[in-house]
């Protein structure tokens, strides 16, 4: 009777323990699928920023190449200038170097560059201060400029580099009484 009865049992047991493990292989099966869809999103992601960053590369090669292509023709007129300046023709020197920077502010100026004001207040977001030096201007004012600050765009390229007046000192007249 006791072996009838553990018959019973492992026949009722078996469909459960089958269905445990049916469940559990479509579990594996479900964990495996998920986990490949992983493994390909990331690979197409790997492969999505090193094409971007290879289009980012050529993009910067092919915007270098446009702005040398246009410097060509200012090193051109620098060389006869040079060729000039060899020849001693001062006049014809003198020209060449004032063809030459024109082409080249020209071209820079195409490209998006301005120069930053430098007349007014100082403003520390533009100017950098590397002197303050006594004067009759108003206080905190640019009084020099020792070399301009361009932009390109709204970026700030070089700040421009400016002495910046101070209040004047007062002499002391050596009266102490």
């Amino acid at each position: 009777m006791a072996d009838e009865k553990r018959q019973t049992e492992e026949q009722t047991l078996e469909p459960e323990e089958q269905s445990l493990e049916d469940r559990l292989q479509a579990l594996t099966a479900e964990r495996d699928e998920y986990l490949d869809d992983l493994r390909r999103l990331a690979a197409e992601f790997e492969n999505y920023r090193k094409r971007t960053a290879r289009e980012q590369l050529e993009m910067t090669t092919r915007a270098n190449e446009r702005l040398v292509k246009s410097l060509l023709p200012v090193a051109d007129d620098l060389e006869r200038a040079l060729v000039a300046a060899h020849e001693h023709e001062e006049a014809k020197l003198e020209e060449g170097v004032r063809l030459v920077h024109r082409a080249l502010a020209d071209l820079l100026v195409k490209e998006g560059l301005t120069e930053i004001e430098t007349n007014g207040r100082f403003d520390p977001h533009v100017h950098e201060a590397l002197l303050s030096q006594p004067s009759e201007a108003e206080e905190g004012s640019v009084i020099q400029v020792l070399q301009k600050g361009y932009r390109l765009g709204d970026r700030v390229l070089r700040p421009a580099r400016v002495v910046v007046a101070a209040a004047p000192t007062v002499q002391d007249d050596g009266d102490d009484g």
